[in-house]
Parts: structure tokens; sequence; C-alpha cells
């Protein structure tokens, strides 16, 4: 079974991969975001130089419990464990954009934003969200964040509530028909012919976790490469002994206690873990 740890020390052995060389099936990537993507599933599945394609399908079968895409999330369940969403920036500081779904502490199996398949991959109804947030430039991973989304992410109350309060205040416009959906409106039969639907989607921005935690982490022009990876110590200390001196044992990374603000509560602050790695 794959985590986060075993993850880090991967790509930490793997550094100067350059991610648009990595294939997906028989074909390279097509763009910079889809080698992305094929980087984080290989660093999981420990595949990244795994040549045999039908060999790490047979890996991938026994590591992830379901595989998504941008419009089926997440992007991977890892068997027992996290679900990850992975976003690439062009940028170190940009924000990240979530369009329809909203920031997620969790990922729970009764969404609405997921699939049959995702909601039956496994025994599940709730998973730990795993963010990996990757800036590329020029074909070179630069940075990579892995933070999980109850570091920075509130409850799922405190979104739902102001989706459902706008959705609410579209669907009551006189004179309009709407049509059940799961984003914040569909107006159907907008034209005489009632051959037109306006569908009315929210777009969710979140700020980059370079920017919101700042008073942890300063990003450094001067560096080819950086990984940093957030959680909080309970997930740290839940990870097995072996994985945890692994890590620890690694040239070049800092692992240190940290305090994170709550999410739901700034006031608070919450025990954490920061794991750093740059070259």
């Amino acid at each position: 079974m794959s985590n986060i740890l075993k993850a880090f020390v991967t790509i930490v052995n793997n550094n100067k991969i350059n991610i648009d060389t990595l294939k997906s099936g028989n074909n390279r990537a097509n763009n910079m975001g889809e080698g992305l993507e094929n980087f984080i599933k290989n660093a999981f599945a420990n595949t990244l130089h795994e040549d045999d394609e039908l060999k790490r399908l047979s890996i991938f079968e026994n590591i992830y419990a379901y595989m998504g895409n941008k419009n089926n999330p997440p992007d991977l369940i890892l068997k027992n464990s996290d679900a990850i969403e992975i976003k690439k920036l062009e940028s170190h500081s940009t924000a990240i954009a979530l369009n329809s779904s909203y920031p997620k502490a969790k990922l729970y199996a009764n969404s609405p934003m997921i699939t049959k398949a995702c909601r039956e991959c496994e025994p599940w109804s709730e998973k730990d969200m795993l963010y990996a947030i990757g800036y590329t430039a020029q074909s070179q991973l630069k940075s990579l964040w892995f933070i999980y989304g109850d570091c920075f992410c509130a409850d799922k109350a405190i979104y739902e509530k102001i989706k459902d309060t706008i959705s609410h205040g579209i669907t009551s416009i006189a004179d309009v028909e709407f049509t059940p959906t799961n984003e914040l409106g569909k107006v159907k039969k907008v034209d005489p012919l009632g051959i037109t639907d306006l569908r009315i989607r929210g777009m969710w921005h979140i700020e980059n976790p370079t920017k919101i935690f700042n008073y942890l982490y300063s990003y450094d022009e001067t560096k080819s490469f950086q990984l940093i990876c957030l959680m909080k110590k309970e997930k740290y200390n839940s990870m097995p002994l072996d994985d945890r001196e692994a890590v620890e044992r690694l040239v070049n990374v800092s692992i240190g206690d940290v305090k994170i603000k709550n999410p739901n509560n700034p006031v608070q602050l919450m025990d954490g873990v920061l794991l750093v790695f740059s070259v």
C-alpha cells in the first residue's frame, strides 16, 4: 500500500526527471498538466522508471482504488487511503483554480460531485484529501506542494452555505424555467424556440500554499526544485514507522514540527509537520 511518505521518498530520489517525458500509455504526455499527473501517479506507484506498460498497469491496480480526471474528481484514490487532487500552475504563487468544486478538507462518499464508480471503488465513507500542486516551467517541475485539505480548507458546511444561498437566490427568480443540477443553476428554454439553455457555474479559487503558509516557508528562486509537504502531526504519526524512518534518513530534507492556523478558526493553532526538500 502506498502513501504520501513513500511518494515523497520516490520524488526526492528522482527529482531531475522532466515531466513531459513521462508516458501516458504508449504516448508521451501532450501537455504539462498531463505530464504532472503522470509524474504524481507514477511517484505513488514507484513506477517512474517502469517501461513495461502491462507491469505498470498491474502495479497501478494494486496501488489505486480509483483514477478520475478533471471532469470526474478526484484524480486518484489510493487503496484504503487518501484521495488526491492534482493541480498544475505556471507560477509558483498564482491562485489555484478549483472550477466548480469548492475546497475540500475531506472527500465524502455521499458527495454529488463524484461518480458512481468513485463512490463504489471500495468500501468508504470519508477520505483524507491530499492536494498535489505543481509549478512547472519549460518542461521542468520547479516546485511541488503536497498538502492535506484539512490544513487549509474549512469544513464543507462553510462552502455549501454560500453555494446553496446563491443557488436558492438564482432559482427563486420568477418566470424562468430551471432544471435540477449540481451547479448553481440551469435555465431551460431561454429563447422563443426553446432551444437554448444557460448553465450557471461557480468558479472557485483558493490561494497558493506559498502565500497561505508564508509564515512557515518562503519560496527560493535560486533552487532548481523544491518539494514541500504539510500535514497535521496526527496524520504524520499515523504513517508506518518504516516510512517515517525512510524520510528522516533522506539527505537535504528538513522535517520540523510547526503550528498552523485552524481553517475554521484561525485564532486557534494546530500541530503540524512540515517536510522540505530543495536542490
